[in-house]
């Protein structure tokens, strides 16, 4: 699915920037700038991974993440249709309201003259 040459293209469209990653890892992770940090420039979309030792393999790992979200902002979404609330159900809310309200009633202190 993914190839060197595509690798290339889609990292020529991103600003990458590394830094130090934090979390566990000892001196590796303290010492050299790991993480990876990729801005995809036509999309505004920024990916960051830290989750391995090396840099390379957080960046493959980044530019993976990046195309998902690619592809999951290019799919196509259905609108909703709008539905109406069964008649079951508004007299089910209806009851539970109700029983709410007299839950609540029930708690208030009472007054003098009522």
């Amino acid at each position: 699915m993914r190839s060197e040459a595509s690798d290339r293209a889609l990292l020529d469209e991103c600003d990458v920037e590394t830094y130090r990653a934090s979390g566990p890892g000892g001196q590796n992770v303290n010492t050299r700038d790991t993480a990876v940090r990729l801005r995809h420039r036509p999309s505004g979309i920024v990916v960051t991974c830290q989750k391995e030792r090396t840099q390379l393999r957080n960046k493959e790992l980044a530019l993976d993440e990046l195309r998902r979200r690619l592809a999951e902002r290019r799919r196509h979404r259905k609108p909703r249709r709008w539905t109406a609330v069964p008649a079951r159900v508004k007299a089910k809310i209806r009851e539970n309201k109700q029983r709410r309200k007299e839950k609540k009633r029930s708690r208030r202190t009472p007054r003098i003259g009522e």
